[in-house]
């Protein structure tokens, strides 16, 4: 770090600082705490899609006991074909918004398959949107707790660091110049009490009246 100059162009410069800090510290709180609110909004979203994801299975389970049967191939019956991810701004950061998503149901013969398959497939599309649904809330999560880190981290950097830095700064220089400034007067004084010390009325009569 640079050494600090003790100078009335220092004092300027650091006063100047100053401004700028606790000018922009209050901006960068407020961005904090709307952060912190979508963070809380975004886990909670994340733990109502887990939710329902678990209360799809659980119902699959419970309408159709007939999963049990491992005779009956049911791998590869429903499969994700397509994704549609937007963009959100939500407090300057960027977020992933699921717009749609497609599932494809495996061709079989009616015949080769129970009836109660076709009620599978809609509930396992159901549950593979659901479970997408909960990766993009996690990653919803990711990112805007990131987002909050970085922010806090600057928060801190203005609160805990540059302004009281600043200030001792602005301290240290205003307690040099006033001891200079003391300094200075006491020289002036020490002069001008020499010279009236040394002063000598006939010499200067002499000078006067030669």
């Amino acid at each position: 770090m640079a050494r600090l100059k003790l100078s009335k162009a220092s004092l300027q410069q650091e006063l100047v600082k100053l401004k700028l800090y606790e000018k922009l510290l209050p901006s960068l709180e407020l961005k904090r705490r709307q952060l912190t609110i979508e963070l809380d909004k975004a886990r909670k979203e994340y733990a109502a899609t887990r939710a329902e994801v678990e209360r799809l299975e659980a119902r699959v389970g419970a309408e159709l006991p007939m999963l049990a049967n491992t005779e009956i191939e049911l791998k590869g019956l429903v499969k994700m074909t397509a994704l549609d991810l937007g963009q959100e701004n939500v407090v300057g950061v960027r977020l992933p918004v699921l717009k749609d998503v497609e599932c494809q149901v495996a061709e079989y013969s009616p015949l080769a398959k129970p009836a109660w398959v076709d009620a599978l497939a809609e509930r396992l599309a159901d549950v593979a949107e659901a479970r997408t649904r909960i990766q993009v809330a996690a990653e919803r999560v990711r990112i805007l707790g990131r987002a909050e880190r970085r922010i806090t981290q600057r928060v801190n950097l203005f609160e805990k660091i540059l302004i009281p830095r600043t200030r001792k700064h602005i301290e240290r220089i205003q307690i040099w110049l006033g001891d200079v400034g003391r300094a200075a007067v006491v020289q002036a004084k020490l002069a001008k009490a020499r010279q009236v010390r040394d002063w000598d009325p006939a010499e200067e009569e002499a000078a006067v009246w030669p």
